[in-house]
């Protein structure tokens, strides 16, 4: 194994962005090659558990199948046996498909519910859920929020994550601890994503991204750390700096607190470059869903060679195993005996060598040792940790989520321009359009489009919310705060753009045409667009978190939206709608009946207009109008209208929060009812489910 590359021989250079991200020093890549963990050696003579303080993971006959039709499955793992201990950096590679990310999400119990599982996952040689705060999991895609800078993100974080025992200074300074720890200093005041407003605002690099995603979390000092291709989409040095810091996080943790704070580290990686493979204490081979190799990754290429495929001088150890086990290619050449060797030859000889080798038999005996010798031992895994308070998760989260609005401009500014651009088209189009028999006409069209259309504007700030809503997910699993927490933080957030979008456009559209005198009436006109809006943004989070892909989303929202429209009683009179549908129920569900109805009656009630009839003038009431020309329901008053509306919108946002905290239920439950005619298998309840972390949170926090 090789030393560790330190910060001081590696310069970030996340100011200058026209450079690299990294540049390594030459003496960096001179240093020498050591042994890392001196640990390792006496392993293989059943010394890996004594004196050793942690989180033990072990998995025993570990098999994970996935529908694939009609009473047929499909094999992902195949049986896989192993462990990652404290102290250790265990790193699973593979080629694409052989079941890496699967392993690791079995691990972290993360299989999504299309997926069965059977064998033995222990913590400790015991079936066990990870207290809060133990265990962490980095996602391959880093669902970031682009617009707070390094230091906000993790500062944000840690006042989530942390408990309400530890004070802010306390908090700060965790926060920007674990920073310096990734190497993210430089950095600390520049956007994740940048301004987007000309040169030097590009944002951060994909290897600093990386490290922010590890940083937060790692906040909580899990003992257990799972990384989901940690170097994905990186090149060379940003791949060995990424991977330098994961392994240096044990050297740091036993610094802070000696043995008993020693991380476990499971990784899946693709195609690590040889600086980074040296980085590895063990490594788990796969291909096919099968064991190659579980062993030190220093003894992986004696493995190969005793087996007839030794690496060649000069060439990448990690590309010669992957090479030649890749079901990709057509034949892999046996070095040894000069002949040509089909893949999956290759692999099955692989696989026989690997279960007749002494390292396999090694496996299984630190398996049994581990669960025998750490069985009843829990302290390391501590007691339950605690998140922050309730109130404050609500605070921390209206205050970063008010933060991303602000600088976000198409989440709110760029549609504020577009209702004022449209507000001062239909104030030109309906200018003073006075109090005569043709303004009746005039005036229900005006608040049919502010009702309709200005409104239906709102879904432009849907791509926005599902980045968002990426975010929370990452979160979520990772128990970070509840669902509830969430959905009240961004509904406060959102206040001041919603009033302010209401209020500026709403006064332009009122005023300029000449609506009803009064500002009784203009704050009601005001109120009731708000109400709109919040019952335009509340359907969009519905449907967010039923369909999150953001063009799929919108076209599902314009679509509702459209049918409400047709239904709301403007296009064809209520008395006139087909009542199969269209009346019971669509009619009265929807929000755009209210607003029209509340609307009209703040604009016509009491008033009078002029009229003709049997070729005489005569007065025409506003309540006339109402009942005879629109078929508005006079038995209640304008308010009760506005009060539908706004119950509305407590209601749809309920709606939304049911979908998120139950969206995981739902799909399981499913689940289970579509392959209840299917054979059985042992089903072991994952004693790592991470989700469930969070669940009991969000469940707690209702």
């Amino acid at each position: 194994m090789s030393s560790l590359l330190h910060p001081s021989s590696i310069t970030g250079t996340s100011t200058d962005q026209n450079t690299s991200e990294l540049e390594i020093s030459n003496t960096a890549l001179e240093i020498e090659i050591k042994n890392r963990n001196p640990t390792l050696q006496s392993s293989n003579s059943g010394g890996i558990v004594g004196g050793n303080e942690g989180v033990f993971l072990t998995w025993k006959d570990l098999w994970v199948t996935v529908s694939s039709g009609k009473n047929c499955s499909r094999r992902i793992l195949q049986g896989l046996t192993g462990y990652a201990k404290p102290g250790e950096l265990l790193a699973i590679m593979g080629p694409s498909g052989c079941g890496k990310s699967t392993l690791l999400d079995a691990l972290a119990g993360r299989l999504s519910s299309k997926t069965r599982q059977s064998g033995d996952i222990l913590i400790n040689g015991q079936k066990r859920t990870l207290a809060y705060g133990t265990s962490a999991y980095v996602t391959q895609d880093d669902a970031l929020m682009t617009t707070l800078t390094v230091r906000e993100a993790v500062h944000y974080s840690a006042q989530l994550q942390l408990p309400d025992s530890m004070t802010v200074a306390e908090k700060k300074e965790r926060a920007e601890l674990t920073i310096r720890e990734m190497g993210l200093a430089d950095a600390v005041n520049t956007r994740i994503g940048g301004t987007g407003l000309g040169a030097g605002s590009k944002g951060l690099s994909g290897g600093q991204k990386r490290r922010v995603s590890i940083c937060i979390e790692i906040l909580t000092r899990p003992k257990l750390l799972f990384l989901d291709e940690p170097t994905s989409g990186l090149d060379s040095a940003a791949s060995y700096y990424v991977m330098s810091r994961i392994a240096d996080l044990d050297v740091q943790s036993r610094r802070g607190g000696g043995a008993g704070r020693r991380r476990t580290v499971v990784a899946s990686i693709h195609q690590p470059s040889s600086e980074v493979f040296q980085l590895f204490d063990s490594l788990c081979l796969l291909s096919a869903g099968k064991t190659v190799y579980f062993g030190p990754a220093s003894a992986a290429d004696e493995f190969f060679t005793r087996s007839g495929f030794p690496c060649p001088t000069h060439q990448n150890p990690s590309d010669h195993f992957l090479k030649t086990i890749n079901k990709d290619f057509d034949q892999v050449q046996d070095i040894e005996q000069g002949l040509p060797v089909r893949t999956e030859e290759a692999i099955d000889t692989l696989v026989k060598s690997y279960k007749a080798s002494e390292s396999y038999q090694q496996v299984q005996r630190q398996v049994t040792e581990i669960c025998s010798t750490k069985q009843g031992n829990c302290g390391a895994l501590e007691k339950q940790r605690s998140h922050a308070g309730f109130l404050t998760q609500c605070l921390v989260l209206t205050r970063r989520s008010f933060i991303n609005m602000y600088r976000d401009l198409g989440y709110y500014w760029f549609r504020l321009a577009i209702y004022v651009v449209l507000s001062i088209g239909l104030g030109t189009i309906y200018t003073n359009i006075g109090y005569t028999n043709g303004s009746i006409q005039a005036r229900s069209s005006l608040i049919m489009f502010v009702a309709s259309f200005l409104t239906f504007m709102t879904i432009g700030g849907f791509p926005s919310f599902v980045e968002d809503m990426k975010v929370f997910g990452r979160e979520r699993l990772n128990g970070h705060y509840s669902a509830t927490s969430f959905v009240v933080g961004n509904t406060l957030s959102a206040q001041p753009y919603l009033i302010m979008i209401a209020l500026v456009p709403g006064a332009l559209a009122y005023f300029l045409p000449g609506l009803r005198h009064g500002y009784e009436h203009f704050i009601y006109f005001v109120i009731v667009l708000y109400a709109c809006m919040m019952l335009v943004e509340s359907l969009m989070m519905i449907v967010a978190g039923l369909v999150p892909n953001f063009l799929m989303g919108i076209i599902t929202g314009a679509g509702i939206q459209g049918v409400m429209i047709l239904g709301g009683g403007f296009f064809r009179l209520p008395r006139d709608l087909p009542q199969l549908f269209w009346r019971y129920p669509l009619y009265y569900i929807s929000f755009h009946r209210y607003a029209y109805q509340g609307l009209f009656k703040n604009e016509f009630e009491g008033m009078v207009y002029p009229g003709e009839a049997l070729g005489r003038t005569h007065e025409i009431s506003g309540e006339e109008i109402l009942r005879n020309e629109w078929q508005v329901e006079m038995s209640y008053s304008k308010w009760v209208d506005l009060a539908v509306l706004l119950g509305m919108v407590v209601l749809y946002r309920i709606l939304f929060l049911v979908i998120i905290k139950t969206a995981e239920n739902f799909k399981t439950i499913v689940a289970v009812f579509a392959t209840a005619a299917r054979p059985k298998i042992q089903i072991m309840e994952n004693p790592m489910a991470t989700p469930s972390h969070g669940e009991k949170k969000a469940v707690d926090m209702w």
